[in-house]
């Protein structure tokens, strides 16, 4: 291949793509579970949290391969649709479609349908209910659209008028709340609630990775730094999905060898009212929940000796001075399950 493109995060993302996560990250377990046409690019590859990519070389036995879900040409009146099982149901707060290099063969326009179901595929005579109304997409951009559920959703049908492709679907929205009175979870993973709201610096690596369910699949697949050339260090601000007690810490410098920090800290608080704008200057102040700690190059490490701060909201990770972590896991349960 002799070049590849990558479609680049838009500057104008609304609050509620940072305040919330994409319930159908295909990382959650969301997948594709019935789709009318998919001939020129499967359904399962909008689901994909990275960027999508342009590979101009690039073809398979059916023609140019597209990073989305990108159907035939219809030779009929009726339209493409897709049915996405999230992997974690939740409520919704807005959405993202993305036709990053699809130009002329993007879907001229998309609506958004939901329901509620235990199956993994929902029955024929099930009640779909209009999140999105027909709306018009155009090539090679990405839209987003301010949406609400007040009910948890477990199904996302994604309507195309007639045909074509996108890229990226992002449903962001919060995680039902799942964890009963004895359960012990990760109080920060995606699937939890747990959002990233603020950082200094994420050159190599976004910190939203620290979240991801499993282990790093590599180097990218964690948050990294640039190399710090200026006296203080690198930090990340994480949002709990419930405020809880923590019990134990996991952090994962997995793939992480001449680059991984030489030590790691973790402040918490309990912000009753949050305000993300306010919440970086708050947190230079914040109680020490893990004292400094020597990290090593790709290994595992766990913390039990953790100052008793009851319930906390938020943490502040930080690292000293800078480089690449793979994951963050925060064991303990919930308020009011203590």
């Amino acid at each position: 291949m002799s070049q590849v493109m990558i479609a680049e995060q838009p500057a104008n993302a609304p609050v509620f793509s940072q305040q919330f996560i994409n319930l159908a990250d295909q990382r959650l377990g969301s997948k594709v579970v019935a789709v009318s046409d998919d001939f020129f690019a499967a359904a399962d590859r909008m689901l994909n949290h990275l960027p999508a990519e342009f590979y101009p070389d690039k073809y398979d036995d059916n023609g140019k391969w597209m990073d989305g879900w990108e159907s035939r040409r219809r030779r009929d009146s009726g339209h493409d649709w897709s049915i996405v099982k999230l992997g974690v149901a939740g409520s919704v707060k807005g959405l993202q479609i993305d036709t990053s290099f699809f130009t002329g063969n993007y879907a001229p326009a998309i609506s958004i349908e939901v329901c509620h179901c235990e199956s993994d595929l929902p029955a024929s005579d099930t009640q779909w209910q209009a999140l999105l109304p027909a709306s018009a997409l155009s090539a090679d951009n990405s839209h987003f659209f301010e949406v609400s559920t007040e009910q948890a959703i477990s199904h996302v049908r994604v309507n195309i008028f007639p045909d074509g492709g996108i890229a990226r679907l992002r449903i962001f929205g919060q995680p039902a709340a799942t964890a009963n009175s004895d359960q012990r979870i990760d109080l920060i993973a995606l699937k939890n609630g747990g959002r990233v709201v603020g950082f200094n610096d994420a050159h190599y690596g976004t910190p939203s990775n620290l979240l991801a369910p499993g282990k790093g699949v590599n180097m990218g697949d964690g948050w990294e730094t640039r190399r710090r050339r200026e006296p203080g260090n690198d930090w990340c601000i994480i949002a709990l999905g419930q405020a809880g007690s923590v019990e134990d810490i996991d952090i994962a410098t997995t793939h992480f060898k001449g680059n991984f920090p030489d030590k790691l800290s973790i402040q918490a608080a309990n912000i009753s009212d949050p305000n993300d704008l306010s919440l970086i200057s708050q947190s230079m102040f914040w109680e020490e929940l893990l004292a400094p700690q020597t990290l090593s190059a790709d290994n595992d490490h766990h913390f039990s000796e953790l100052k008793p701060l009851g319930s906390i909201s938020h943490i502040r990770v930080n690292i000293f001075p800078d480089g690449g972590i793979s994951r963050v896991r925060l064991w303990g349960k919930v308020k009011g399950n203590n």
